[in-house]
């Protein structure tokens, strides 16, 4: 064989039987070459029956789709290129002209946006209400036909916490499907519910590292099916390399967020305590309107907080540009504390009901909480508020 040929056909290492890297290896490869023609055809009518090109299946990410599966306790996943890729895959594999959204206010603003605005284009009507008004999701849900229920919880970014058994039973007995965006929570949470669908940012926790973005659909039955087929046909396919990152993340990830947890307890009771703070959301608060609910749903109570200072956005401002350890960047689940601002959190998209409903105020900032030692963060933060409030707190 010649050289230039032999470069484009090189020797293979094949391990002997039994013998397998600890790690799984990278299949970075587009596409895949079966011993004949009979299984090629095989492969290409089915799946199941090996790989063939990377947008369809790949082994990698396959092996992600499994883990996560088995992590929510469900019967199958799709893996795509970013979170919010998910959410339009399951919406439009779900969703045909004429159908009906119940969707909520509180709702994370590029899937509202998805809801409200490129699905009203092909026909698709909602009804955006407060993920608390039970009253209303009831109404809602009785005065017309209902295909779809889209929530979160905790809802993103002021961490509100719906009655998830509640929400699940009532959009059942009104034939509605449910999906729920459990990227805060984490994948072992809320399994025991009868969620039909869950939809995960692989970007935040399942990295943790901020290096890689990649989007979950995990789910059993027909709604999977519908939103795996859906996912073939626009072709959001998840790298190998970006499943690979997915998967070494997720090693860490139980260890990484107990202690992003156990830290943002830590943080929470601090500005909860602090004169210059109005409001302080998080669910691990006593004081916290959904402690209760977050007790007997959730495994944990998360590493997001939501802080509402004294004074004006000026004051918020300030304190934004004075923290040394949260950066200003969006996402979160990073081994780095963030912050979002309020001057980049408002909800603009909503009418003023709407926006009362959504409940972040002018001061409102979200805090990621990272892998640092909490003494420091409380310390920069102390340091910070100190800087917005050079005069103590402002009079009531």
């Amino acid at each position: 064989m010649k050289p230039r040929t032999r470069i484009n056909h090189p020797p293979r290492t094949l391990l002997p039987a039994g013998n397998r890297p600890l790690v799984a290896p990278i299949h970075q490869s587009v596409k895949f070459e079966l011993e004949s023609l009979a299984a090629t055809e095989r492969a290409w009518a089915a799946p199941g029956h090996g790989f063939h090109y990377s947008r369809v299946a790949n082994p990698t990410v396959a092996d992600l789709e499994a883990l996560l599966a088995e992590l929510q306790g469900r019967e199958g996943c799709v893996a795509v290129g970013t979170g919010i890729a998910a959410v339009a895959v399951t919406l439009l594999g779900l969703l045909s002209q004429g159908d009906h959204v119940l969707a909520f206010a509180e709702t994370y603003a590029p899937t509202r946006g998805l809801i409200v605005r490129t699905l009203a284009r092909f026909g698709v009507t909602h009804t955006l209400l407060s993920v608390t008004d039970q009253a209303g999701i009831e109404r809602a849900l009785a005065e017309r036909p209902t295909r779809l229920v889209w929530f979160e919880s905790p809802t993103n970014p002021v961490l509100k916490v719906p009655d998830i058994e509640h929400l699940v039973a009532s959009a059942r007995r009104h034939g509605a499907l449910t999906v729920m965006d459990n990227t805060f929570a984490g994948f072992d949470s809320h399994g025991e519910f009868g969620v039909d669908l869950f939809v995960h940012s692989l970007t935040k926790y399942a990295s943790g590292h901020g290096d890689v973005m990649g989007g979950a659909v995990i789910g059993s039955g027909e709604p999977l099916r519908a939103v795996r087929a859906q996912a073939l046909a626009l072709g959001p396919a998840l790298d190998p390399h970006a499943a690979f990152l997915v998967q070494r993340g997720l090693k860490t990830y139980h260890v990484r967020r107990a202690a992003q947890c156990e830290a943002a307890a830590r943080v929470a009771q601090f500005l909860a305590q602090d004169p210059r703070v109005a409001r302080v959301r998080y669910p691990g608060l006593a004081t916290d309107p959904g402690h209760g609910l977050a007790q007997r749903q959730m495994r944990d109570f998360g590493s997001v907080i939501c802080v509402d200072l004294k004074g004006g956005a000026e004051h918020s401002r300030t304190f934004a540009d004075a923290l040394q350890l949260f950066a200003i960047a969006a996402s979160l689940g990073s081994t780095e504390s963030l912050i979002v601002p309020p001057q980049l959190l408002q909800p603009r998209d909503l009418g003023p009901g709407q926006r009362e409903w959504s409940d972040i105020g002018p001061t409102t900032a979200r805090l990621s909480i990272g892998l640092e030692d909490p003494d420091d963060l409380v310390a920069d933060l102390s340091a910070a508020l100190a800087a917005a409030f050079p005069g103590g707190p402002p009079r009531a």
